[in-house]
């Protein structure tokens, strides 16, 4: 069984064992930067709650190499790129992370649903939608129609689906209630949309939007965005244990004590003033004005005494995301 990591990771987090099943479990990872791995740094780039959750499926007893050898493995490279082994051969893969930072949902649905439908996955991860909210273009319907194809697709094959609902970004990045408000009911459809999909699909769902989740400093990174290693790590155990009550994962769980230690409150403070400082201007002609927009009108509804309304717009939006859903074809068993 090869483990590969996704392009932002370095050689060492591929892990080559024998394999102890007639066909080793194929797991892809379809997403954002949290399943690229972002926030979870490793020498040469991002490692991550998928590559560590991978590294889960290899069996206990598995009979260990080096690790493979990986072509083109800087970070920002293409997406779900295969290993090579030591002689140049190209092994089979077990593995495959397509998930790239800043995705939305449609390129999930264009971009990285075909390449993992092609590898034939037994067991798939779909998280994505926190870059939806801070959009301009947010359409809770678009979103709900395109992450309904990618699950009917993985699931109509046999694949089980992994999928989570995340925090609210307006609560992460600590923004006052004007802005906060309008991303937290962004937010909220789409964690009601992956529940109700997660429910729809048999997906082994994560809840990790939960308060006990978001209060621990410990487990989010600089940018307050993306976890830290502590968090990455919570997220492949949660998974792992999920996996093993439907007796689908072969080896032991991944370890929880991050190898590196918390970002100092210094180097917190230097990733705002350079990394989070240039995403903030990189993001000056589509968020922000958006932002700016939605805070007004939050306001001019407060001052009102209407703010209700825009709670009232919010679910009538996701209601009719939902009931615009087609019927549900019956589910194929895993490798069918």
């Amino acid at each position: 069984m090869t483990v590969y990591a996704n392009p932002g990771a370095p050689p060492e987090a591929a892990v080559s064992a024998k394999p102890s099943v007639p066909r080793p479990l194929r797991f892809a990872a379809l997403g954002d930067s949290l399943t690229a791995g972002v926030g979870d740094r490793v020498d040469g780039g991002w490692r991550g709650w998928a590559v560590l959750l991978a590294e889960a499926l290899v069996p206990a007893d598995g009979d260990v190499g080096r690790p493979a050898d990986r072509q083109g493995s800087r970070p920002g490279g293409r997406p779900g790129r295969e290993a090579r082994g030591a002689a140049g051969a190209e092994p089979a893969p077990t593995f495959r992370n397509f998930a790239t930072s800043g995705a939305l949902t449609r390129h999930v649905r264009e971009q990285q649903a075909p390449a993992a439908l092609a590898f034939a996955p037994d067991i798939a991860s779909v998280v994505v939608g926190v870059n939806d909210t801070l959009r301009r273009a947010f359409d809770i319907v678009a979103i709900a129609r395109a992450l309904d194809e990618v699950c009917a697709a993985l699931t109509a094959r046999g694949t089980v689906l992994l999928t989570a609902c995340l925090p609210d970004p307006g609560i992460m990045l600590g923004l006052p209630a004007p802005l906060a408000r309008p991303l937290a009911r962004r937010q909220r459809a789409v964690n009601a949309l992956s529940h109700e999909l997660s429910a729809r699909y048999g997906a082994v769902h994560l809840h990790a939007a939960d308060p006990e989740w978001v209060a621990d400093r410990s487990l989010w990174s600089a940018d307050r965005l993306h976890p830290g290693e502590r968090g990455h790590r919570m997220i492949a155990a949660q998974f792992h244990a999920m996996l093993i009550a439907r007796g689908l994962t072969l080896g032991p769980p991944p370890p929880q004590e991050p190898e590196r230690p918390q970002p100092t409150r210094t180097e917190a403070l230097l990733w705002m003033a350079t990394a989070g400082a240039g995403w903030m201007v990189r993001r000056s002609t589509d968020l922000l004005p958006e932002l700016l927009w939605l805070a007004g009108a939050e306001m001019r509804h407060l001052a009102r005494g209407t703010a209700t309304r825009l709670d009232a717009r919010a679910e009538h939006a996701l209601s009719r995301a939902l009931t615009a859903l087609p019927p549900v074809t019956p589910l194929a068993r895993m490798g069918e």
